[in-house]
């Protein structure tokens, strides 16, 4: 194989290498990082007392409660009302029992979610948030909350994903499990063989880790794109900063990958050129006899290696 055919072909086994490596960072987190269920419940639990969120906690419940009362009664309550259910609510927020009952709410409807992804039967993805309702009833009776007993969660199954829309995420979920596992494992073996046939390797290994680094900052911008798309899709304005607390915490991992991608690809890159110049210094060329040094001069018209002719010279009497 010709050096220029083996510098062309590891180019391409390079830049496809470098192509997969987000796209195969992106998948691992949705496979391993959104499908576990302890691993989605820890991620989802520091959100509970994250004030955005909190703030929307409370608005839901206290309204709802509010309204529930209002319709029971058949006629408005007294203004001094709302604000104290309001007050009660936030406090219950602040409490051991809120964060349970949080991580219960989370863990159930995530559990009913991925069995229904991992198994062909069945049609639509029911939870049962009856025991979870229940606990934070007694919980807020218990802190003396009015109209506790007229908290707005039904004591029914609740519909997460309709049966139309089940077969279309059960397909995805299957590629994107597979995806985890080959993506990655390709771009490794693209990037080691194009290593290996280049002509030069080290601007090989360069380039390589100027593609990750690349690839790195591709997928940070991802994130940040993806993150400006979900909140400018919410209808409602005010629920903006708690779509943007559970964005970060989801993408925590994923940022993370990305940055240490983009370091990972730079250092390699830097200490390959500095192991050159080290080298250089330590080792410098030697030029075999009859070359002519870098900073050598070359009279004009002759070539390296070559003497210059001597004018004739006439014969002496």
């Amino acid at each position: 194989m010709s050096r220029r055919l083996r510098t062309a072909v590891s180019a391409v086994l390079i830049a496809l290498a470098c192509l997969l490596l987000p796209f195969g960072a992106l998948a691992v987190w949705a496979a391993y990082g959104l499908t576990d269920t302890g691993r989605y419940v820890s991620t989802m639990a520091p959100l509970a007392s994250d004030p955005a969120v909190r703030d929307e906690v409370v608005d839901t419940v206290a309204d709802g409660i509010l309204r529930r009362a209002a319709a029971e009664q058949r006629r408005p309550l007294h203004p001094e009302v709302a604000p104290f259910v309001r007050d009660a609510v936030r406090s219950f927020t602040g409490t051991p029992a809120y964060r349970r009952v949080w991580d219960a709410g989370h863990e159930e409807a995530h559990r009913a979610v991925m069995t229904a992804l991992r198994d062909d039967r069945g049609g639509r993805v029911t939870v049962d948030l009856a025991p979870v309702a229940t606990r934070l009833e007694r919980q807020l009776a218990a802190d003396h909350v009015p109209f506790a007993g007229r908290l707005p969660i039904p004591h029914t199954r609740v519909v997460l994903l309709p049966a139309d829309d089940l077969a279309a995420l059960r397909k995805g979920y299957h590629v994107l499990d597979l995806a985890a596992l080959w993506l990655p494992l390709a771009a490794v073996a693209l990037a080691v063989t194009g290593i290996t046939v280049a002509a030069c390797r080290r601007r090989a290994l360069t380039a390589t880790a100027l593609g990750t680094a690349l690839g790195g900052a591709f997928l940070a911008l991802a994130v940040l794109l993806g993150r400006h798309l979900t909140l400018a899709d919410l209808p409602d304005q005010s629920h903006r900063p708690a779509a943007a607390a559970v964005y970060d915490a989801l993408t925590a991992t994923l940022r993370t990958a990305s940055w240490a991608l983009l370091a990972l690809g730079a250092a390699v890159a830097a200490g390959v050129w500095l192991a050159r110049r080290v080298r250089v210094r330590r080792f410098p060329p030697v030029h075999p006899p009859g070359s002519v040094d870098a900073g050598a001069t070359v009279p004009l018209g002759l070539h390296p290696g070559t003497r210059p002719l001597r004018p004739p010279t006439r014969p002496t009497r």
